[in-house]
C-alpha cells in the first residue's frame, strides 16, 4: 500500500484517475504513460475495456495512464516506508504565469495534468514540459519547481503514496 504526504501546492481531488488506475492494475499485461526513462516500464497509453454490468450498455474501459518504477528524470524510485500508508489525492491548481516554489517531496506521487501548460524544473536543470492530459510520475526527494507558462489556470490532479504524519511536500530551506 501507498501513503501520503503533506503538500505546499493547495487542495486537490482525482476520482477519474483513481477509477482508471484502479481497473487497469488489476492488468498485468500493458503499461502505459509518459517517462523518457530508457529502463521504464512506460510504453504508450493501454485501454482496458471491461464487460458491462447490463446487457445492451456501453461497456466500462480504463487507461492507463502511466506504470513506471522510475520517477520522469529517469531516477529509481524510493522504496515504501515502514509504518501505516496514508493516501492522500489533491487537485492543485496554478494560476496562469505562477511559479511554484523550490520544493521536494519527501513520498512517491504521481499525477495528471487535467488543462493548462506546466512546466517542472529541477534544481540540476532538468526539464519536464507537461500539456492537458500527460501524466506526471514525480521526483522524490530531488529539489525542483514548477512554472505554469500558459495564459489559463493549470489544473493538475495528484495522487500521494505516503505514511500517515509524514508531509506531502517540503519548501527548501525548511
Amino acid at each position: 500500500m501507498r501513503t501520503p504526504f503533506a503538500s505546499i501546492l493547495g487542495p486537490v481531488g482525482l476520482a477519474a484517475l483513481l477509477l482508471a488506475g484502479g481497473c487497469a492494475a488489476r492488468h498485468e499485461n500493458g503499461h502505459a504513460g509518459q517517462n523518457p526513462a530508457p529502463a521504464s516500464t512506460q510504453d504508450s497509453p493501454q485501454t482496458y475495456a471491461h464487460p458491462s454490468p447490463q446487457a445492451g450498455s456501453q461497456a466500462v474501459s480504463s487507461v492507463q495512464l502511466a506504470r513506471s518504477e522510475r520517477s520522469w528524470d529517469g531516477a529509481l524510485l524510493p522504496s515504501y516506508p515502514q509504518g501505516q500508508p496514508q493516501v492522500t489525492i489533491l487537485r492543485i491548481t496554478i494560476p496562469a504565469g505562477a511559479r511554484l516554489p523550490m520544493h521536494h517531496h519527501p513520498v512517491i506521487n504521481a499525477g495528471v495534468l487535467t488543462r493548462g501548460q506546466l512546466v517542472v524544473t529541477t534544481a540540476d536543470g532538468k526539464e519536464l514540459r507537461l500539456t492537458a492530459g500527460d501524466p506526471i510520475v514525480e521526483v522524490v526527494n530531488t529539489p525542483h519547481q514548477g512554472f505554469n507558462p500558459g495564459s489559463e489556470p493549470a489544473e493538475i490532479i495528484v495522487f500521494y503514496a505516503g505514511q500517515d504524519g509524514a508531509p506531502l511536500a517540503v519548501k527548501q530551506g525548511q
